[in-house]
């Protein structure tokens, strides 16, 4: 996942309102959004390469999601990052006793940052930043760097939340999600991936013959537990493959 846009608003009727952009190569073997047989009440896309995922919910409010950090000096870890996700959907523990747990085996993993909730409290991580922390209510996002880092890209999808946070619904949250624009040059970050694909990077929607968003999906979670997700589905180009809408 390169990119999610959330407002978290504990007190609200809408508490939580997810839009969110998995990117990567379409090569890889993936799985649309859909219940796991194995964990009832969990539904989430799975990666088939690794087996975990990017982006799912469970019962009892659990939401976890996913973003790979841009460092193409960092060290490989030897697991997979996507069962960081998947382990908490599947367990018990609060967020930030998760979290936790997570931070005592970091480096087992490339550089992640890892959001989880539980319907009460929403904790976020990224083993570069510090520990484990407690998310403020309020509109955020996040790419490939840390919480909030401005990318245009970011603050582009953050705007576009913004706009639709009165009378939210997952087509709306969709649709900020194609937003093709790229950056201009002297926008771009330098992460060490070279000029040419920090462009192709830039923008919220990402399309290419070998690598782009395989992914939209949009969440948006009642404060009475009822919860409604919309996924589209992309292949090489930016072509669409289909919809996956639920209603719990």
């Amino acid at each position: 996942m390169c990119l999610i846009v959330f407002a978290w608003r504990p007190e609200h009727a809408t508490p939580l309102i997810v839009a969110a952009n998995r990117d990567e190569f379409y090569a890889r073997p993936t799985l649309p959004l859909a219940a796991w047989e194995e964990t009832p009440g969990l539904y989430a896309g799975r990666d088939l390469e690794a087996g975990g995922t990017w982006l799912g919910i469970a019962p009892d409010g659990r939401f976890a999601a996913l973003t790979n950090v841009r460092d193409p000096g960092q060290p490989l870890g030897p697991r997979s990052r996507g069962e960081l996700v998947a382990a908490f959907l599947q367990g018990r523990q609060s967020p930030l006793e998760y979290l936790q747990q997570v931070a005592r085996r970091a480096s087992d993993y490339s550089g992640f940052n890892l959001l989880v909730g539980d319907g009460m409290q929403l904790c976020y991580f990224n083993p570069r930043v510090g520990p484990p922390a407690a998310v403020a209510p309020g509109v955020h996002g996040l790419s490939n760097a840390t919480l909030n880092t401005p990318w245009p890209k970011l603050l582009n999808a953050r705007s576009g939340l913004e706009a639709v946070l009165e009378k939210p619904d997952t087509g709306a949250l969709l649709a900020l999600l194609t937003d093709s624009r790229q950056a201009s040059e002297t926008e771009l970050p330098e992460t060490g991936v070279g000029l040419a694909t920090e462009r192709l990077l830039s923008s919220v929607f990402i399309a290419s013959p070998t690598y782009g968003t395989r992914a939209s999906t949009a969440l948006i979670v009642q404060a009475d537990g009822r919860r409604e997700m919309l996924e589209h589905s992309f292949g090489p180009s930016g072509a669409r493959l289909g919809e996956v809408r639920l209603s719990l």
